[in-house]
This record gives structure tokens, C-alpha cells and sequence, in this order.
């Protein structure tokens, strides 16, 4: 390889937000952490632990401004 135009390589330690596990792996960005929505570990189906009430009721009260907007899920 050529050197100086290839990118440092480093560790990174990256934490999932759902499960919350924390794993290392390497990769070249500039940041030492990254935190994952999903992991492998929690993808599983029956495994996740999102919670989608949250992200519903922020969708409701996003479109509500808008007049005459009526939303109703049920």
C-alpha cells in the first residue's frame, strides 16, 4: 500500500441503544464510539425491545399542527 493516503484504522467501541450491549470493532471514522439503534444481537424477531408509542404519539402531535389535519390510527 502506498503510504499516507489510506486512512487510520482504529478500534471503535459501539454500544446498541435497545439491549444495550457493547462490543468493539474497527473501522476508520474520526469519532472513538458509535451507538447502534439495533444490534445483532437484539434483531432477533421477539428479541427487540423497541418501544413505538414514543414515535407515534411524536408523529400525532408533528402533523396535528397542520390544520384541518385529522389523524387517527384506530
Amino acid at each position: 500500500m502506498r503510504k499516507g493516503i489510506h486512512p487510520e484504522y482504529k478500534d471503535i467501541e459501539v454500544s446498541c441503544a435497545s439491549c444495550g450491549n457493547v462490543f468493539s470493532v474497527g473501522s476508520t471514522l474520526e469519532s472513538s464510539s458509535l451507538r447502534l439503534e439495533v444490534c445483532g444481537e437484539c434483531y432477533a424477531p421477539g428479541k427487540q425491545k423497541t418501544e413505538s408509542a414514543g414515535r407515534v404519539e411524536r408523529f400525532r402531535q408533528k402533523y396535528a399542527k397542520k390544520k384541518g389535519l385529522s389523524i387517527d390510527f384506530q
